[in-house]
């Protein structure tokens, strides 16, 4: 059976690929995450795969590695530049829909496949207190769109289209169909 190996420093990465039940390691990349994309698929798809091109593996190994970005209107997203960057991010997207996309590549002796995961996530009006509460007492400039679904920033969300655990960095459905259809995993 191959070792898995996940590409990524990411708690939440972590803490999502445990749900699924197996062992894993993990590898970190060490890129600049910096991509000339120009679509949000492509973008997220491009990132994931320069960490997985960064991040070498043995023969019986599989490697895992995401890039997830928030899109608003076809325009990407990234980690907040500082707290007024974050406060800008979420008055943008108070009261609307954006997407959460994730890339996801998968690695394994000479071969590279890359797919996606799209989630919809539509806002409630956020007033000015409230989007600066959650800055204040939480860590938005580590997190793509300046928000954490998994912390208070929950609240924010009216409804989701699509995977809850793709908005938290990693669609473990997709990642669980792959990994059983390969048969890596013994369900």
């Amino acid at each position: 059976m191959k070792k898995i190996i996940l590409g990524s420093a990411s708690p939440r990465r972590k803490e999502l690929l445990s749900k699924l039940g197996i062992e894993f390691e993990i590898r970190v990349s060490n890129i600049k995450e910096i991509s000339q994309k120009n679509t949000p698929v492509e973008y997220a798809i491009d990132l994931s795969k320069q960490k997985a091109q960064s991040i070498e593996i043995n023969e019986n190994e599989l490697l895992i590695t995401a890039d997830t970005i928030v899109a608003f209107e076809n325009k990407i997203l990234g980690k907040p530049k500082d707290k007024k960057d974050a406060f800008n991010m979420l008055r943008m997207l108070s009261g609307k829909k954006h997407e959460v996309i994730t890339g996801i590549t998968f690695k394994e002796n000479n071969s590279i496949y890359s797919i996606y995961d799209i989630t919809e996530v539509y806002f409630h009006h956020l007033n000015d207190s409230i989007i600066q509460y959650y800055i204040e007492n939480y860590s938005p400039l580590d997190k793509a769109g300046s928000y954490g679904i998994q912390d208070f920033a929950g609240v924010f969300i009216e409804k989701i289209n699509g995977d809850y655990y793709n908005v938290m960095g990693l669609p473990i459905n997709k990642i669980f169909w792959y990994l059983y259809e390969k048969g890596v995993l013994n369900v």
